[in-house]
């Protein structure tokens, strides 16, 4: 079975959904594909590097609130073993960073990619807006930190990544992590791993009847 991620790195439930997912991979029978899709949380640029709680601040009612957002979502990451600092981490823009994972994919490095990622952002505080970074993220990978240097100071990728994320809004995809299995049945939020594996299941059920 295929299974489309739409994610952003800079979205904390997208790392719990993607460990979620692999705790339910882990008990399922059939054979999996896992694909990475982009989504931008926040396309906006960000001019300088500034403190991540600063910026949901801003958005979400104040510095309290945000402390208090980043609070209960580190509490669930705990639970299944992410280690989150929203103290540390800092306001990215993320398309750079997908486009490392679609050129880390051409490497069979996406998975890899996406979890360094993730860390970088919320457990090391580094900044993933920087080029700088990522490669440095590649090199933490097995990848070359040169070419993929070079890769993020060209033009390569950016229109195949701007149409990804086309697609993706006009397949109507709002909120994240969006699982799509099959390449028919969404499944939307960071769902426990018993309910993926009861989707998955229900797909297997569906194709195999054909209902």
């Amino acid at each position: 079975m295929e299974i489309d991620i739409y994610a952003d790195v800079v979205c904390p439930w997208c790392w719990i959904g993607r460990r979620r997912l692999e705790q339910a991979l882990a008990s399922y029978d059939g054979t999996v594909t896992v694909r990475h899709r982009p989504f931008q949380l926040d396309p906006t640029p960000v001019a300088e590097p500034r403190p991540l709680l600063d910026a949901l601040g801003e958005k979400f009612g104040g510095p309290e609130r945000a402390k208090q957002m980043a609070a209960q979502v580190t509490e669930v990451a705990a639970s299944v073993g992410l280690d989150l600092h929203f103290e540390r981490a800092v306001a990215a823009n993320t398309f750079d960073a997908h486009r490392l994972i679609n050129w880390a994919g051409e490497r069979d490095r996406d998975g890899e990619t996406v979890n360094a990622l993730h860390r970088a952002h919320f457990t090391d505080g580094v900044d993933i807006g920087s080029r700088d970074a990522l490669a440095t993220v590649a090199t933490g990978v097995g990848l070359d930190r040169d070419e993929a240097r070079r890769f993020l100071d060209s033009d390569e990728g950016v229109a195949e990544l701007t149409a990804e994320l086309t697609a993706a809004r006009q397949l109507g995809i709002t909120s994240v992590p969006t699982f799509v299995l099959a390449g028919q049945y969404a499944v939307s939020g960071a769902q426990e791993p018993a309910t993926l594996l009861a989707a998955l299941a229900e797909v297997d059920r569906r194709r195999s009847t054909g209902n």
